[in-house]
């Protein structure tokens, strides 16, 4: 576990700029890298990247079998694939091909969910991406990352080009706020701490991370001393600080915008069970969701700085 100390600022930044600009500045350097999309050239902003390298962008048009299948043998070819298509189509639909195609195979794909969680609010249920990280997670092989920001986003990118491994990247829609530090470094299986408390610990990715920096400021202004991890991999998870948090801080509050079941919760609850059983409260979607605007869904699940900070009063039975 890498520790430093950050606040969440006030500008909030498009994530997806970040993914797209870093992608071209890698393409710029590496003619291996490519971009692989289903019919979602504007949403994934690739438009930019589509006018400089006119030849490394495939399209295939909505059919997400192919899309990953294609990228697959894109890597056996040698070159590195970014497939971006929206996140609960890429891992819905094609959920085989990464399996078998991908991870099973081995193959350098590095597979970028957009818009995942509930970004699509008002399309419904048949749009929500909550299950991917269940699913992602339940695949052998598969690096999984959520970054919590437009520089964790840039990192991930550059991560995932340089390691040859099968990768799964979280890219969100709305906009966060940035609370990495500059220079915190960016690791496979370690988490970042970005409060140091006593109390209790909120473990929270991708779009949670800033609101699980509010709730620690809430609990602090009552008293309530609260770590907070920003659990950047998913796959590999840093079981040392989950450990480390269960055993110093006594109850760990998890935070996902994402279904409950297998997802980080269930990651980090694992882990607590079976090394060190403390009081745990999991903070996501706890199933299909209801159709409505992204902000009125996270606030519907409790997904907010005050929802958490109410979840960790709870599992301190302070309420």
């Amino acid at each position: 576990m890498t520790s430093v100390t950050t606040q969440a600022q006030a500008p909030v930044y498009d994530c997806r700029a970040d993914f797209a600009d870093e992608l071209a500045i890698l393409a710029r350097a590496d003619e291996r890298i490519m971009a692989v999309c289903n019919d979602s050239v504007g949403s994934s902003n690739l438009v930019k990247f589509r006018e400089e390298f006119p030849t490394r962008l495939v399209n295939v048009g909505i059919a997400e079998q192919d899309l990953v299948g294609v990228s697959a043998g894109l890597a056996n070819a040698g070159f590195i694939p970014f497939v971006s298509a929206a996140a609960p189509f890429l891992t819905g639909r094609a959920l085989e091909q990464i399996k078998a195609d991908v991870a099973y195979s081995y193959r350098h794909v590095v597979l970028c969910g957009q818009s995942p969680g509930v970004a699509y609010g008002e399309l419904g249920p048949t749009h929500h991406g909550i299950e991917d990280l269940s699913w992602m997670r339940a695949v052998p092989g598969l690096e999984i990352i959520v970054p919590a920001d437009p520089a964790q986003t840039r990192s991930a990118v550059r991560w995932a080009a340089a390691s040859g491994r099968p990768t799964y990247i979280r890219v969100p829609r709305f906009k966060v706020p940035s609370v990495t530090p500059e220079g915190a470094p960016f690791e496979a299986g370690k988490a970042v701490c970005l409060a140091d408390g006593s109390d209790v610990t909120l473990i929270a990715v991708g779009t949670m991370v800033s609101r699980a920096l509010g709730a620690a400021a809430l609990l602090g202004e009552q008293g309530v001393s609260a770590r907070v991890l920003n659990m950047t991999f998913v796959e590999p998870l840093d079981v040392a600080a989950v450990r480390a948090a269960a055993r110093e801080t006594g109850a760990v509050v998890t935070a996902e915008e994402g279904l409950l079941s297998g997802g980080l919760g269930s990651a980090v609850a694992r882990v607590v069970a079976e090394h060190h059983p403390v009081p745990v409260r999991m903070m996501g979607v706890p199933s299909f969701a209801p159709t409505g605007s992204a902000s009125f869904l996270l606030d519907y699940f409790g997904l907010t700085a005050e929802g958490l900070a109410g979840a960790a009063r709870e599992v301190l039975g302070r309420l």
